[in-house]
């Protein structure tokens, strides 16, 4: 059974993350482009011969703002009505012209993971810093007499989150992602069972997902990340030698596709 793989979200498009403006805790939608992107983004990506399989998610993670759980309702992942625990931020589908045979129908798609919002995924909260670009946070700082070279991943924000604030409950996340729901599918002798194969999703923001990535691999905030997120993208983690002791970033996710041979022998296995 391949290891369980942690499946980052980032929120779509909004006004301020076309413009550079720092978005913590304020709520603001999604473009109207940002919606068709994050829906185009479920028609390739999400499918049971996809990146990411509906059946296979355990759960779901989701920040309380409501651009993210926008994209989440966009992914469109195929659970029934009454599942989210919100209210429904828009329609989910367009119209679309009727299938053809070998489309990516999202009828087929069916999910049945707990959706859990969670503070510990939200935005890195900027405090004075929110709501303005990094060129107007550098002009603050310089009349205000503090150093230009601001960066976020040492210094935090005045008023906001420091990076060892965002560590703590990063690593809280973390813990419950891989003792609840990864490491029972990993361990032959766990008696803890959980729906799906322990894959997990999660959907969040820009800082924040950038950070988790790093806590996933144990480096820390201050070392800095050096790959970006664009608005609704998507990352993967995972482990290496399916050990829950080697977390990896898995750069080049394969898409998946039903192979009953395999999964009865990895069946008898067990």
């Amino acid at each position: 059974m391949p290891a369980p793989r942690v499946f980052i979200l980032r929120h779509g498009e909004t006004e301020w993350s076309l413009s550079g403006q720092h978005t913590g805790v304020t709520d603001i939608p999604l473009t109207e482009n940002g919606e068709k992107r994050v829906r185009a983004t479920g028609r390739a990506l999400v499918g049971n011969d996809r990146l990411i399989v509906p059946k296979r998610l355990t759960h779901v993670y989701v920040s309380p703002r409501k651009r993210a759980q926008r994209t989440f309702e966009l992914l469109n992942l195929g659970f029934e009505d009454g599942a989210l625990p919100w209210k429904a931020h828009g329609l989910v589908e367009e119209a679309q012209p009727q299938a053809t045979q070998g489309d990516n129908s999202s009828s087929e798609r069916h999910c049945r993971a707990p959706i859990q919002i969670t503070e510990d995924i939200r935005e890195w909260d900027y405090g004075e810093y929110e709501g303005i670009t990094s060129a107007e946070i550098r002009k603050r700082r310089k009349e205000a007499g503090l150093s230009e070279q601001w960066d976020i991943w040492t210094d935090g924000c005045p008023g906001g989150e420091s990076p060892e604030d965002v560590t703590r409950r990063l690593d809280r996340l973390i813990s419950d992602i891989r003792s609840t729901y990864q490491e029972p599918h990993m361990s032959s002798t766990s008696s803890v069972a959980t729906p799906g194969t322990g894959d997990v999703l999660v959907v969040g923001h820009g800082h924040i997902l950038r950070a988790f990535a790093m806590r996933w691999v144990g480096k820390t905030l201050a070392e800095g990340p050096t790959f970006l997120m664009e608005a609704g993208g998507v990352g993967t983690l995972s482990y290496e030698h399916n050990s829950i002791n080697e977390p990896a970033i898995l750069l080049g996710g394969a898409f998946q596709v039903e192979d009953p041979e395999r999964e009865i022998a990895e069946a008898r296995k067990d």
